[in-house]
């Protein structure tokens, strides 16, 4: 039961019908059976692994409200390695066992979304170690926090003293913030179906045989990857936000317009998958630097959070997939070098201002680290190492003969269409970086708002492509 599937769209206008029609008291027993509902649709085996996770943190949070110092802290290590130990096992099991032999293969695979809410529950158990207070909240609670369907497959990794405030609150909900997810919903579909899903076949193709496809499909599977990946992602996201937004809970933002970042930094800790940054910024990152927060441990920590997260790309259940690795280690060297450069680069800010040289700067900026970021992803798409070399080398090398490459390239109608979906999504995300445009769009009159979501429901309807893809990040 996908988002993009007609499952879905009939499965939501009921869930939300009955929601508002039960009395209050029935409400989040709804909202846990609705879950169980869609999660299970994937598979009921699903539902066997979600309930070891519950089982575990329901458990694991008895001992947590216990005062004795030693067994708080016992129950804080088991429940934390038991959910990565089955982390461990369905991702990396089979591939590991593959390269040793007399290791039988268990034919186990990672359920959708099973990170996420695995995630989700090291974030809760940790959270009531440090403060029990603040992670307060009653075992159904504690259930729909894990299982709640719209962030279950793909984020975001909400906190549960926020998730909970959101459940307790009992401002009615009014028609502006139903029509506002209701718009999260349709831009999220616009950006998965008509962007992402137009763009995946080209990518799929020319990755597909990157010893003989022509450079310059290369260079353009490369752009066209990365406007993929952040359409597929961020479209998730809107459509889980807007989801849940009907139901009166609203879901951490998670992106943030990414490819206008002016860091490398910016980029993953403020712009993209916002709340997975957040989770290895409190669970990893600050940890292993300590309160001290030396320089070499900073940087150790930096490197550390980024192989950890190369490797969770990584393991898919049918092979490691050390492209990811290479991913990871490359954003590290990225935060590396900014870091190092950082008082080189606030000196630079300063002496140049705020006038047009500054807003060169800016673009300029702004160009680099998504041409950073854009690198990264050939070794993020291609998962085998060899493969991203060969992509790589072979753009590096006909680099020097492009401009005549260009004129002599019959570039398609489709390559056409593709550049004009992603000038459009960067044209609309460039006036959404202005503060103040949204609330000047929402307070515009119906007149000038409707047309712009009459033709997004268009798009949808004449160039969506429904047949296909399941979101990237599922498999994950």
């Amino acid at each position: 039961m996908l988002f993009t599937t007609l499952d879905f769209l009939l499965f939501l206008p009921a869930a939300v019908l009955v929601f508002w029609l039960l009395p209050a008291r029935l409400r989040l027993a709804w909202l846990v059976l609705a879950s169980l509902v869609f999660y299970g649709s994937f598979g009921l085996g699903n539902l066997i692994y979600l309930s070891a996770v519950v089982i575990i943190v329901l458990v694991v949070g008895r001992v947590l409200r216990a005062k004795a110092p030693g067994a708080r802290r016992a129950a804080l290590w088991v429940g934390t390695l038991a959910i990565l130990a089955m982390m461990g096992l369905l991702k990396y099991y089979d591939p590991v066992a593959a390269g040793i032999d007399g290791l039988p293969a268990l034919g186990l695979t990672s359920p959708a979304g099973f990170s996420f809410y695995a995630f989700t529950a090291i974030a809760l158990i940790v959270d009531r170690y440090r403060d029990p207070e603040a992670a307060r909240a009653d075992d159904a609670q504690e259930v729909l926090y894990l299982a709640w369907f719209p962030k279950i497959l793909a984020g975001p990794i909400e906190r549960i003293e926020p998730f909970v405030e959101e459940l307790n609150d009992k401002t009615p909900l009014g028609w502006p913030q139903f029509a506002a997810g209701l718009q999260l919903i349709l831009w999220g579909l616009v950006k998965k179906v008509v962007i992402a899903d137009n763009l995946a076949p080209f990518v799929d193709r020319t990755y597909a045989i990157p010893a003989y496809a022509v450079p310059i499909e290369l260079i353009l599977a490369s752009y066209f990857f990365a406007f993929q990946i952040y359409c597929d992602f961020s479209g998730y996201t809107d459509i889980a936000r807007g989801t849940s937004q009907l139901f009166g809970i609203r879901l951490s933002e998670n992106f943030r317009r990414s490819y206008f970042a002016h860091s490398v930094g910016e980029f993953w800790s403020r712009r993209w998958h916002v709340s997975l940054a957040d989770w290895f910024r409190d669970y990893v990152y600050f940890p292993l630097v300590g309160p001290e927060r030396k320089a070499w441990r900073m940087y150790a920590g930096l490197m550390v959070v980024f192989v950890l997260s190369g490797i969770w790309h990584a393991g898919l259940g049918y092979g490691i997939g050390w492209g990811f690795v290479a991913w990871g280690l490359l954003n590290g060297v990225y935060l590396w070098g900014e870091r190092a450069l950082n008082p080189l680069r606030r000196r630079l800010r300063k002496r140049l201002g705020g006038g047009w040289l500054g807003r060169v700067h800016e673009i300029a900026a702004i160009l680099t680290v998504f041409h950073l970021v854009l690198v990264s992803w050939v070794f993020f798409r291609a998962g085998d190492l060899g493969d991203a070399m060969t992509i790589l080398t072979r753009i590096w090398q006909s680099l020097p003969g492009l401009p005549a490459l260009l004129t002599r390239y019959p570039f398609t109608g489709e390559q056409a269409f593709l550049a004009l979906l992603i000038a459009a999504l960067l044209v609309i995300e460039a006036a959404m970086e202005r503060p103040a445009t949204a609330d000047r769009f929402a307070a515009a009159p119906a007149l000038l708002r409707w047309p712009v979501w009459l033709a997004c429901l268009f798009a949808l309807i004449l160039l969506g492509r429904w047949d296909s893809e399941v979101f990237v990040y599922m498999q994950f």
